[in-house]
């Protein structure tokens, strides 16, 4: 159980309500869309320096009621009061004059600007004649909000240099810059690892106790325990509680969110073999696979275990294709094969689904049908020319099959949720044929429910014979899900054993943080 945060000095009055006034009331909201009722008559309260957690499944509403709080949605019902004073928020403007900043999944940042003109964005300061930018002024700003942040970086740097975590800061200061009274922060610790991910806390409880109100909004609920002061639950739009996180704990959240218990999250089925499929002798990259030995099973899930930066997606990236092996010996089925391309791995029947779907999946102006049979363009052929019937008969197979949402069929893959998604990708590699699947962090930004239908569908992959290889950076996933745990440290397997013998600290210990390995 993760240690739970102590309540903030505002929070005093009974039931765990903080003491004194709201910053920001929303009382009986809703608001739809043709064919879908997001929000119907949702209350929610946020105070000063109260973290404040938004929890639900994809659809529940979530972002719907951050966008009506940002001036990005107009609610149909329902009153928005601040300080006690009801306002209408026509546009985002409107929101962020009145201190409202929200830090999305999805960067707001110029990559080609600075450090400072990034967090300056939207109220450069001028100079005389009012047509040049007091450059001057401006890193002294972005000197200051750092600094009260406890934040050090160069504010002359590129954003575009910066890791992920330290472009993460850089939002939070950017948004800070505007005084900003109310801070939205929507699925912050996603592409963070886990020292990132206390450190970016830290930097939200010190917000906090500076008086600034936080929603917090994650997926993530073993971070939430430790964190929010109150919590609120949202299921089909609707609102299903608001307690005081003490009050709480992970079986319940998950309980009120889907109706199930957690026990039930992990439904894992055994269908390992004796059988090797792919084997790895001294494997080595030059983007960091430091000398990999291991050996993968028929119906198995094999875990890589170790922190963010270990070299576990580098070795994905070996196995499959992606990155050129230097020397080492890997044999599939009992056949030697070096691969040159993913290509040409997938044509052998080993594919990786990748952590970013955005960026390295899907393509994303795709249909889901589209998405799936792209891998095997060839079995659509009739005579020299594609059946656009064909394609659409045996991509809609595969969506029954994987239980995939029917709006997969016409919508594209823009438009569908992160575990629909990521189920397209999985259809993907098994319409090409794969018999070795690589999953890099397939449940990262999707919510509990669709998490049960990955884990629903490793099982059946397992159960056909195929053989997955899990990475992941949430420990309970991987010790659950896993036959065995191979744990990556420096680019190298260190230690592999059952799952059922290792616990989340053995794991830890056993691949300490070290400098970061190119290629995670």
């Amino acid at each position: 159980m993760p240690e739970r945060r102590a309540a903030p000095a505002a929070m005093g009055a009974p039931g765990g309500l903080p003491a004194g006034p709201p910053l920001w009331e929303l009382d009986a909201i809703s608001k739809a869309f043709p064919g879908v009722q997001a929000l119907n008559a949702v209350s929610i309260a946020l105070y000063p320096g109260e973290i404040h957690a938004l929890v639900g499944e994809n659809g529940s509403g979530k972002s719907t009621l951050a966008k009506v709080l940002t001036g990005a949605h107009q609610p149909d019902s329902g009153e928005i009061r601040f300080k006690g004073q009801p306002i209408t928020l026509p546009h985002p403007t409107a929101a962020w004059l009145r201190g409202v900043a929200a830090i999305y999944q999805e960067f707001s940042l110029v990559p080609t600007l600075s450090v400072a003109e990034n967090i300056s964005l939207g109220h450069l300061p001028s100079r005389r004649p009012a047509l040049f930018v007091d450059r001057a002024r401006m890193g002294q700003h972005a000197r200051e909000v750092l600094e009260q942040l406890g934040i050090r970086l160069d504010v002359t740097t590129p954003v575009q240099s910066l890791s992920v975590a330290e472009q993460q800061l850089v939002e939070i200061a950017k948004a800070i810059s505007a005084d900003s009274g109310l801070l939205i922060m929507d699925e912050p610790t996603t592409a963070l690892a886990l020292h990132e991910t206390r450190r970016l806390h830290d930097l939200i409880r010190g917000l906090a106790r500076r008086g600034r109100a936080i929603l917090y909004i994650s997926h993530r609920l073993h971070e939430i325990m430790g964190l929010a002061d109150r919590v609120t639950i949202l299921k089909d739009g609707r609102l299903v509680a608001t307690r005081a996180s003490m009050d709480l704990d992970l079986n319940t959240i998950v309980r009120l969110m889907v109706g199930a218990e957690i026990a039930d999250h992990y439904p894992k089925e055994h269908h390992a073999t004796e059988v090797p499929v792919l084997e790895v002798r001294d494997l080595r990259t030059d983007r960091g696979a430091n000398g990999v030995t291991l050996t993968v099973h028929r119906g198995e899930v094999l875990g890589l275990g170790g922190v963010v930066g270990s070299g576990r997606t580098a070795i994905g990236r070996a196995l499959a294709g992606a990155d050129p092996v230097v020397s080492g010996v890997c044999t599939l089925e009992g056949r030697v094969v070096r691969f040159g391309s993913p290509a040409e791995a997938i044509a052998a029947g080993v594919a990786m689904i990748p952590e970013n779907r955005k960026a390295d999946g899907l393509f994303w102006n795709f249909t889901g049908v589209e998405n799936i049979t792209i891998s095997r363009l060839r079995a659509l052929l009739r005579g020299v020319l594609m059946s656009l019937r064909r394609e659409q008969t045996l991509g809609e197979t595969f969506i029954r099959q994987l239980r995939i949402d029917p709006a997969a069929q016409w919508k594209t893959v823009r438009f569908l949720s992160g575990g629909t998604q990521q189920k397209v990708m999985i259809a993907r590699w098994l319409f090409a044929g794969a018999k070795v699947l690589i999953l890099d962090e397939p449940t990262q930004g999707i919510d509990v429910g669709a998490k049960v239908e990955v884990y629903r569908l490793i099982n059946n992959l397992t159960a056909q014979g195929k053989a997955v290889v899990l990475i992941s950076s949430d420990y309970r996933e991987l010790l659950a899900m896993s036959d065995r745990v191979a744990v990556v440290r420096d680019g190298r397997i260190v230690q592999v054993a059952p799952a059922r013998e290792l616990n989340e600290l053995a794991i830890i210990a056993a691949a300490p943080a070290a400098a970061a390995v190119t290629g995670e």
